[in-house]
């Protein structure tokens, strides 16, 4: 918009409907380069209807402009107050001018629901779902290097409204620790309202998300960590937060059928709140956040051993082929029931059941210990297990490789790189 020329504005909501945002928006307008925008300083609107009219007031008739209403859901109530007044808003005044508005929200259910039938903006507006900023961008927003820049996305999951908090070059505890300071924060409390918009009258769905976020991947597993719930129970709650993009179910990719399941909260940010935030929210509330971090730190090396799995796997997928490795039309991993056989990177023709393999590889995400010939043993072991085929063996590590005899090895630069272009 700046590199256009075009007068614009743009707004970012904070958590709750008072007057707190309404104050905001009207130094925001009071800032931005629409022509006149000084009225906002002269004359304080006392409510969102004078405030969006005196907005088109100043919005120019002769040349285009642009209006962002950032994270929409904030301000949106059960009883549809700001839909109604946008909407009367639109009608009457923003829409006679040559203004596009944009309305932007991480709420996909509230966002969908904006424009539903019997909604007040209805058939108002069309509609583009955008998808979480990806790990290199994290990595512009935070100005960290490519490792700490992936810790960066699994606990923000790429959640503009969260990004944009973290301080230029800060280490991920200093912003945890100032973040969960706030019990408003963003970190904490995006969650909540997302949940509470989903799932506003789905106990048993939120007890399944919140037995998946706990590290629980089996069906069975999950019914028991839920309070026992019955088959057919875990089976519509799983089928709803899959429909709604929330949980991934999963098969290994193998050679042969398997009925071995798993599932995995999607994404990455609420894998994190449910892990470490969600069952502690009352330590945040009461302003001892400094029992959570330590939680925190204690679980984090395990916890992101596993949460960087999926990242890591799409990256493989965007960046191949490279390194002497073909392009791989599926990338996953392979497991059995008892885990005696677990291996962290499976390449193959398709899933879940190959054709061909392309090639099998171990995942060491720590900061201070490459992975070494002892791991490219065990990966050599857990190959045989899966195939007699020489398949090809890679390595990914966050702190560098030591084996020798690896087909491949990638590092978190590795993995940034394809999100880059």
């Amino acid at each position: 918009m700046g590199q256009a020329d075009v007068p614009h504005v743009y707004f970012t909501a904070e958590i709750g409907v008072s007057e707190e945002p309404l104050r905001e928006f009207v130094r925001t307008v009071a800032g931005s380069t629409l022509p006149d925008a000084g009225v906002f300083e002269d004359a304080t609107p006392g409510n969102w209807a004078a405030a969006l009219r005196q907005l088109a007031g100043i919005l120019p008739d002769d040349r285009p402009s642009v209006v962002v209403l950032d994270e929409v859901p904030y301000l949106m109530d059960d009883q549809g107050a700001f839909e109604s007044v946008l909407q009367r808003s639109w009608d009457r005044e923003l829409s006679r001018k040559p203004v596009l508005l944009l309305l932007i929200g991480s709420d996909l259910s509230m966002m969908e629901a904006l424009t539903s039938y019997g909604r007040p903006f209805h058939q108002r507006a069309a509609e583009m779902a955008i998808g979480p900023l990806n790990p290199a961008d994290v990595a512009t927003m935070s100005g960290l290097d490519a490792a700490d820049a992936i810790d960066a996305a699994l606990v923000t999951g790429g959640l503009p409204v969260i990004c944009a908090r973290w301080r230029n070059g800060e280490d991920l505890w200093s912003f945890l620790a100032r973040e969960l300071a706030d019990p408003f924060s963003p970190v904490s409390a995006s969650a909540r309202l997302s949940l509470a918009a989903e799932f506003p009258d789905q106990a048993q769905a939120r007890a399944v998300l919140a037995a998946i976020g706990s590290g629980e991947r089996t069906f069975t597993n999950i019914a028991r960590a839920a309070g026992d719930i019955a088959h057919s129970t875990l089976t519509r709650a799983t089928d709803v937060l899959i429909e709604k993009r929330m949980v991934a179910a999963e098969l290994p990719i193998s050679l042969g059928p398997s009925k071995e399941r798993r599932y995995r909260i999607a994404d990455p940010y609420l894998r994190f709140w449910f892990a470490f935030l969600g069952p502690h929210l009352a330590e945040i509330d009461r302003m001892r956040s400094d029992l959570t971090l330590e939680r925190i730190r204690g679980g984090w090396a395990s916890w992101r051993g596993r949460a960087v799995e999926p990242l890591v796997r799409d990256s493989l997928a965007r960046l191949l082929p490279a390194a002497g490795l073909p392009a791989a039309p599926a990338v996953g991993g392979y497991w059995t029931r008892s885990n005696d056989v677990e291996i962290d990177i499976v390449g193959a023709d398709r899933e879940p059941i190959a054709q061909r393999l392309l090639f099998l590889g171990s995942i060491k995400w720590l900061e201070a210990s490459p992975l070494d010939q002892h791991d490219l043993i065990a990966l050599h072991k857990q190959r045989d297990r899966l195939t007699g085929e020489p398949v090809p063996l890679i390595g990914v590590s966050r702190s560098g490789v030591t084996a020798a005899g690896l087909d491949a090895a990638f590092g978190p630069a590795d993995l940034l790189e394809p999100w880059r272009a």
